[in-house]
């Protein structure tokens, strides 16, 4: 059997993007999950946030991706859990293992990548030390807690105030532990604002930026960390030193997106996101193969995450359809200010329409806004009270900008600002 789409993934973004190409009108889909079930990384948040913008609803995790599952099982979308994909062709065969089917080959005409991401562990940012245990990624004490029903620990230093930090130093307070501190290196926070306020400051959890942790004590369990501030240039300031006794760490120190699969597939990939290169459709270098949600750039909302695993899906059924017209590529650009664009590129034909793009910038900016620009040109800019490096931000951009893109550079900045 020759599936219509298979989907990579059976989270958020796969779940989306599965339900949107079945209401769009292709039956033979199938997504294939390497866990027992669906949903990904939103079983494990059970803290409420999610939905506001898709949904217009503050749902938790399990909520949220449960919308999708619903609709799922109302469709005819085949689904295989506890199944692994071992690799993906250019040519849309998925490879596959599962206890229940053995090795299988699997022929698509397209295929949807949507594997999602994992946590930096201790070993990518070499902390020196001893290796105790209660040393922990954030995501894993979580799933502990909130899945597994174990404590990780009593007194808990976090290193990285990414939103899962964020919100582990609040579910582990709650739980009776005592936080004795999140520690961030940056001299910003990279989790969303809100997550700051509800989770930092409304249980008095001190935040110390432009801090790191320097080494691990403990033998067969953590006893302590040492602390330290770091300078403009992210060295330790000697003098500095802290020690801090605890018997868990929290690491939340960055994503990155699970692109093995892409990588074999010889997927064009983006040196700045670590996800692949695509197009306004979330199509690929390698034609009928798209990648949406955390696969592609790592987000801050689920909700956009499912705005984008829409468009992928519609970009897969016009593929599959052979519905999509040939236009010329406009190359998008970020630079003074921005840090990467996404999509990174745009194919222009004289029906496209307003395109969003996705972005984020270097550091923190108080009215700034964002320009781009075609030939030094400015042809649209957006104000933002706001900006930083841990919220993305986003620009629709007019179907007639584009046009005067077509065959050049579409760039992207951040002008004025205070720091």
């Amino acid at each position: 059997m020759i599936y219509d789409i298979i989907v990579v993934g059976g989270g958020p973004a796969g779940l989306a993007a599965a339900v949107t190409a079945y209401e769009a009108g292709v039956e033979k889909i199938l997504v294939v999950e390497r866990d027992y079930m669906l949903g990904g990384i939103l079983n494990q948040c059970i803290h409420n946030g999610f939905g506001l913008h898709k949904f217009k609803e503050e749902l938790t995790g399990p909520e949220y991706s449960q919308r999708y599952i619903r609709r799922l099982q109302e469709s005819s979308i085949e689904v295989a859990t506890e199944t692994m994909v071992l690799k993906v062709t250019a040519d849309k065969e998925v490879h596959t293992l599962s206890e229940k089917n053995g090795f299988q080959v699997l022929k698509a005409k397209s295929v949807i990548l949507a594997m999602g991401c994992r946590e930096r562990t201790r070993g990518a940012i070499n902390i020196a030390g001893d290796r105790p245990s209660g040393v922990f990624t954030a995501g894993t004490a979580q799933r502990f807690i909130n899945l597994e029903g174990f404590m990780p620990g009593r007194e808990v230093v976090i290193l990285g105030s990414g939103d899962i930090g964020l919100i582990m130093a609040r579910r582990m307070t709650l739980e009776g532990a005592k936080v004795k501190g999140v520690y961030e290196l940056m001299p910003y926070s990279n989790g969303l604002t809100r997550n700051i306020v509800q989770c930092l400051d409304d249980f008095d959890i001190p935040l110390h930026l432009s801090h790191t942790i320097l080494s691990i004590h403990g033998k067969s369990r953590l006893e302590g960390v040492t602390v330290a501030q770091v300078d403009e240039n992210r060295k330790p300031i000697d003098g500095t030193e802290e020690y801090v006794a605890c018997d868990t760490l929290l690491l939340s120190v960055g994503l990155i997106p699970e692109n093995e699969l892409s990588n074999q597939c010889g997927i064009h990939m983006d040196p700045t996101t670590k996800g692949p290169v695509v197009t306004q459709t979330r199509e690929t270098s390698v034609p009928g193969i798209f990648a949406c949600g955390n696969v592609l750039h790592v987000h801050d909302l689920v909700d956009y995450v499912s705005e984008e695993a829409e468009t992928a899906a519609m970009g897969a059924v016009e593929y599959i359809k052979n519905a999509s017209e040939k236009g010329d590529f406009a190359k998008t650009v970020g630079t003074a200010g921005i840090t990467y664009v996404v999509p990174q590129s745009v194919e222009i034909t004289k029906d496209t329409q307003r395109t969003k793009m996705y972005m984020r910038v270097d550091r923190v900016y108080a009215n700034a806004s964002i320009e781009a620009t075609v030939d030094g040109k400015v042809l649209l800019s957006k104000k933002f009270e706001r900006l930083m490096p841990g919220e993305m931000a986003s620009l629709q951009v007019p179907g007639n900008v584009l046009d005067q893109a077509a065959g050049k550079e579409l760039v992207f900045q951040v002008q004025g600002g205070e720091k």
